[in-house]
């Protein structure tokens, strides 16, 4: 199997809103994402598949080295083989994936966030570095873009955080700030307990509103310039938020199911945008 053959079927098997987004992309842009998507899944899946933090730890240091050594020219990691080409292409820069698995070191020390500012330095590392990569290879030409792609960013994150609240606290994990479950008198143990109420509800709304306006603003600082080329993050952002609103349309009933769209519905909002500019 080709390092391009191995990113092609992790991104594939992920069943993401981010994949059907690459099948619109020109096929030297869609190789650099799906690489560079495989990357991310590789180093996220260290943290939700290893039970022991010990090795999870050691694991992340191995893929820090990992990188070191594809900006060296000496990639072992069929991912990185896959990604290394496209780095001078598009820009990518050994800080943007270093920042990447600093954020998922995270999640190893740290299953609880004080106020929204400390999250939002998660995510940064998480969702609003890998939208600044994304943006790059897409074809940005615009330094206003990358304002864009980092909001952006932070909206899918807490999307993901809004729909998986219940999954995380089986991890022991809980994302939504500690101030704002006491704002709406929630409990942790309430949630890891998966116990649906009223004050989580409204919690969950205000969780909500903050991520519509963190779209709203997304899409305001795109260029124009650049509106064309980053489609494929449009895409996503199509489906990203009719996820949201399905959640809210379920009344966020999230604690004890996880709430999806269906990949033909996913393939449908991204054709939406791609041929009619719809979202």
């Amino acid at each position: 199997m080709t390092p391009e053959d191995y990113v092609q079927q992790k991104a594939a098997a992920s069943g993401s809103s981010f994949y059907y987004a690459f099948l619109f992309l020109p096929k030297p842009r869609r190789a650099a994402i799906t690489a560079f998507y495989a990357f991310c899944r590789e180093v996220d899946d260290v943290v939700d598949d290893v039970t022991d933090p010990g090795v999870a730890q050691t694991k992340l240091a191995w893929w820090q080295n990992e990188v070191t050594r594809a900006f060296a020219g000496q990639p072992t990691h069929p991912a990185l083989q896959a990604l290394a080409p496209h780095f001078a292409v598009y820009g990518i820069e050994e800080p943007h994936l270093q920042a990447v698995i600093e954020g998922c070191r995270m999640d190893l020390s740290q299953t609880r966030y004080l106020d929204f500012a400390g999250l939002q330095r998660y995510c940064h590392l998480v969702a609003g570095v890998v939208g600044e990569v994304s943006a790059r290879i897409f074809g940005q030409t615009e330094a206003q873009t990358t304002a864009y792609a980092h909001r952006l960013g932070l909206a899918f994150q807490l999307t993901n955080i809004i729909r998986d609240v219940g999954e995380d606290a089986l991890r022991g994990r809980i994302y939504l700030p500690v101030s704002e479950l006491q704002q709406f008198d929630v409990k942790a143990h309430e949630l890891l307990k998966r116990e649906h109420s009223d004050r989580f509800t409204a919690l969950m709304r205000f969780q909500a509103q903050r991520a519509h306006a963190l779209y709203d603003e997304a899409l305001a600082l795109l260029p124009a310039a650049d509106r064309r080329a980053q489609k494929p993050g449009l895409m996503m952002a199509s489906i990203y938020r009719t996820l949201l609103r399905e959640i809210e349309h379920e009344d966020f009933r999230v604690l004890n199911q996880r709430i999806a769209l269906t990949p033909l519905r996913k393939f449908w909002l991204a054709w939406k945008v791609q041929a009619l500019g719809k979202m």
